[in-house]
């Protein structure tokens, strides 16, 4: 501890203490309750610290206490399929001890003290041997799904004086110890502690070059976001953001997923926490909660727990990125986030910019938004943090400060629409302000895995989805008798796409889930249909029967009549297209057309 001092006055969440020894950053301890906070600031001798928890009952005069380390968070096997609030106190462990009502000042740790786990040492590391910081040494099977790498700290380095042999250990046992030049002796752990707001270092960043499968055919096949990519989701309330948010984390190709709910309402969170636990992997059959970790913190808890919550989030995921994991992490929301600065920046007296924000809003979600990335680790491995913010522009006004700034940050922005959720279309997708940066990369990573044509197909399905948005302006003015046969053609497809691509069923057992395969022959059945259709009406049929083809109501059902492991169905759907079509052109094409396809043919 770097010093002890007394409270003299509260402000809220803000408690200024004399403390002449802490630093800035520095962690204190507040009053008889011992309530947890960090110096933000200084005065002179004074201290301005930033409280975790309601300071209702803090009066001056009262013990403050610097604790001699930054808020930092503990990290080893076991806080997987853990469930913790914002300052990585496990909640199931704290409903044990105190009920349902949390109480201040409480102290857990984050990893269970007494439980054993088995460590099995790196063979090739010998004693004697120099080590460096992020060095593997040996791996604990924290679960049937994960695979957990014990890593040297990465301040630590230096001459391996001894390593404990393969058994069972607690995550406060001393497995091995490391000399380094100075001669120091660093005691190592399963756990290992690390500062929330420094982020861990790597050997350099890599370039992304696979694309998260979310499962999620807007997104994927529209909109990709790639391994180590910064993607966003901005919408207004009752858009869907946190059952997309849901389905991202439940069925993203990630090994590793970290949710947080920072400042969302208690019973989005709420049902989050039921149902996660009950969900099963749909890779490994096995619970999704052994690799997935909560971060639960509602809009009535303290409003500065919700601003490090974030922090506590990030810094776990860039813990199993060094581990060589590729790691999702959802933040819900990044706007309740911005709000907690907002309001600190207040109560600090700092100069209030757009809409009340400080003026390091855009730095501070940039700062944070960088943290995410593929890199080689410093074992030399490679691992990724994919981050995905939700956005909450008040009115669903994307020119708000907080979702400017993020769009200005990230690669991939999924904007949410009213308009398509009050329709009942979800995802809420909106595919004309929605935007990827990665279309690029991701079409190689198509084309040589799924499909060649991929981004044509791509191109030409959003190139119909913008030509219907004008054409229904003028249907809107002048009715749909106005449009000649092509641009009816072109209206309906664009609805083939939308009600059979775009439009997705959280709820839907084969349809919640699509994989890339699938979503490549749904895309590639639309585009077919359609160009055929273009081809129908060029040799002279009546738009009205190709309106009323019964094809068009099955091309509908397809996502949901078959499963992503029933992709023979889907093929044989596209064999039965190609003799539909040819007996409607022998129908209707001329003489002269029927010769001239001839002579090509032959030629």
């Amino acid at each position: 501890m770097s010093g002890q001092g007394r409270i003299l006055d509260i402000q809220g969440p803000i408690v200024i203490a004399e403390l002449p020894n802490a630093r800035t950053g520095e962690q204190v301890k507040l009053g008889k309750p011992g309530l947890m906070g960090e110096v933000i600031a200084r005065e002179g001798a004074r201290a301005i610290v930033q409280v975790y928890e309601n300071t209702e009952g803090l009066r001056p005069g009262e013990p403050a206490t610097a604790m001699g380390e930054p808020l930092s968070v503990e990290l080893g096997p076991g806080i997987l399929g853990g469930i913790f609030d914002g300052l990585q106190r496990p909640l199931e462990t704290m409903l044990a001890q105190t009920g349902e009502r949390i109480e201040r000042g409480l102290v857990i740790p984050a990893i269970d003290r007494a439980k054993q786990w088995p460590f099995v040492p790196q063979e090739e590391l010998k004693v004697g041997a120099r080590i460096a910081g992020g060095a593997i040494l040996g791996t604990v099977q924290e679960n049937a799904s994960v695979v957990h790498r014990i890593l040297v700290p990465p301040e630590v380095a230096g001459e391996l004086i001894d390593l404990a042999p393969a058994g069972d250990y607690t995550v406060v046992d001393v497995i091995g110890r490391v000399r380094d030049r100075q001669g120091n002796i660093h005691k190592l752990h399963l756990s290992s502690r690390w500062p929330v707001r420094m982020p861990r270092p790597f050997n350099k960043r890599d370039h992304a070059v696979q694309p998260l499968i979310t499962g999620q055919r807007i997104m994927d096949t529209f909109f990709p976001l790639l391994k180590g990519g910064k993607g966003a989701i901005p919408g207004p309330f009752g858009a869907g953001k946190t059952v997309l948010q849901q389905q991202i984390a439940r069925w993203s190709d990630a090994q590793i997923v970290i949710y947080v709910g920072c400042g969302e309402r208690g019973n989005e969170l709420t049902e989050v926490l039921d149902t996660f636990p009950k969900l099963t992997d749909p890779r490994s059959g096995r619970p999704l909660m052994e690799r997935t970790l909560l971060v639960a913190n509602t809009s009535n808890m303290p409003v500065v727990a919700r601003e490090v919550s974030v922090y506590v989030g990030m810094t776990i995921a860039e813990y199993f990125r060094d581990q060589g994991f590729d790691v999702v992490m959802v933040a819900d929301s990044t706007s309740r986030w911005a709000e907690a600065l907002r309001e600190v920046a207040g109560r600090l007296g700092q100069m209030p910019v757009e809409e009340g924000y400080p003026a390091y809003l855009g730095s501070t979600l940039a700062a944070f938004y960088e943290r995410a990335g593929r890199v080689e680790s410093l074992s030399g491995g490679h691992g990724s943090v994919t981050l995905i913010g939700a956005v909450s522009p008040p009115g669903g006004d994307f020119s708000e400060p907080v979702t400017s700034h993020t769009k200005d940050i990230i690669q991939t922005f999924w904007a949410l629409s009213k308009d398509l959720a009050d329709a009942r279309h979800y995802p809420s997708v909106d595919w004309l302000e929605s935007f990827s940066l990665f279309v690029d990369t991701a079409a190689r990573w198509w084309h040589g895995n799924i499909g060649e044509d991929w981004l044509q197909l791509r191109n030409k399905a959003l190139r119909l989805l913008t030509e219907a948005e004008e054409l229904n302006r003028i249907v809107n003015l002048v009715g749909v008798e106005a449009l000649s046969g092509q641009q009816r053609w072109t209206l309906e497809s664009a609805r083939l796409v939308r009600e059979g691509l775009l439009q997705q069923s959280a709820l839907e057992a084969k349809d919640s889930f699509c994989s890339p395969e699938k979503q490549y022959l749904l895309l590639s059945l639309m585009i077919d249909i359609y160009n055929r259709g273009a081809e129908m009406l060029r040799l002279g049929m009546p738009v009205q029967e190709l309106l009323r083809l019964p094809l068009l109501a099955k091309a509908r059902r397809w996502k949901i009549a078959y499963g992503s492991d029933e992709l023979e169905g889907l093929r044989q759907e596209a064999r039965e297209i190609v003799p539909l079509f040819d007996a409607l052109r022998a129908e209707y094409a001329s003489p002269a057309a029927q010769r001239h396809e001839s002579e090509g043919t032959e030629s």
